[in-house]
């Protein structure tokens, strides 16, 4: 998404940090005020749907319309988080399909010139969130598995290139626009150590004593699909995938000045 962007070497920093800040307090104004009106723990625990927020905000106010009213922007957010989800990940499968990683590249990695989108990435996306979404009907352990795994991944997805990064010695970072200084290394110090909190804390159960109905199965489908990613590019990746391109800079540019000069048509 970065190619949607201008000056992205600043601006896309920028945003980063300001949802990190602007998340925090917001979400502080939020559960503050929750903790303090909180009922017994044990019945919160005792939850069958384990969605205590609801449960929370009804006992304080004792209304149901009340309570509905209050979730309703939490459901607006969650709107607006589904539809960032899908954007992200379809210009993620879009770069993976431009730079050839994935089967069917040639379809996926196409843009919709009126819209000036990749129409067809995020088609395949919206399938592919539908498809997920059905499982918690047939299974809700083999669903809060791969939402544990899409956790996993995108922990590793950021821990992996900030440890690349720290290891030798900040000295690309240090070439940007955006550069942090000494504070840098302490950021990236705290993000691999909260990485390393996560990654098991996502793969544990829920409840104690575990049985097959509650395992948490997040680890086994991360290792399925480390083995098949793996597998695909001993079989397919070592030798067509390349990375990346280099040479697309004016390809880029024009892409961003026809974003810019026809904003009306770009969806977010």
């Amino acid at each position: 998404m970065c190619e949607e962007v201008q000056q992205p070497a600043t601006q896309v920093p920028k945003a980063m940090v300001g949802t990190i800040v602007l998340n925090t307090v917001a979400g502080l104004i939020f559960l503050i005020p929750l903790v303090f009106v909180m009922p017994d723990q044990a019945e919160l625990a005792a939850l069958v749907s384990a969605q205590p927020t609801p449960v929370i905000i009804k006992s304080a106010i004792g209304s149901t319309g009340g309570t509905i009213a209050l979730l309703f922007p939490l459901l607006v957010l969650a709107l607006f988080c589904g539809i960032g989800c899908t954007t992200a990940s379809s210009r993620c499968t879009w770069a993976f399909a431009r730079d050839g990683a994935i089967p069917g590249s040639k379809w996926w990695k196409q843009v919709n010139q009126k819209l000036d989108v990749p129409l067809n990435a995020m088609m395949m996306i919206m399938v592919v969130e539908l498809v997920l979404g059905l499982i918690y009907f047939g299974s809700t352990a083999a669903f809060n598995a791969f939402s544990g795994v899409g956790v996993i991944c995108l922990t590793l997805s950021y821990a992996c290139p900030i440890l690349v990064n720290l290891i030798t010695g900040r000295k690309q970072v240090a070439l940007g626009n955006f550069y942090l200084g000494k504070l840098g290394w302490f950021c990236n110090f705290v993000a691999l150590c909260w990485s390393a909190l996560a990654l098991p804390l996502f793969c544990m159960p829920t409840v104690i004593p575990v049985v097959p109905e509650y395992m948490n199965y997040a680890s086994v489908v991360f290792f399925a699909f480390f083995v098949v990613a793996t597998a695909w590019y001993f079989v397919w990746g070592k030798k067509n995938y390349q990375g990346p391109p280099t040479h697309e800079d004016a390809v880029l540019e024009a892409r961003r000045a026809s974003i810019i000069s026809n904003p009306d048509k770009v969806q977010y």
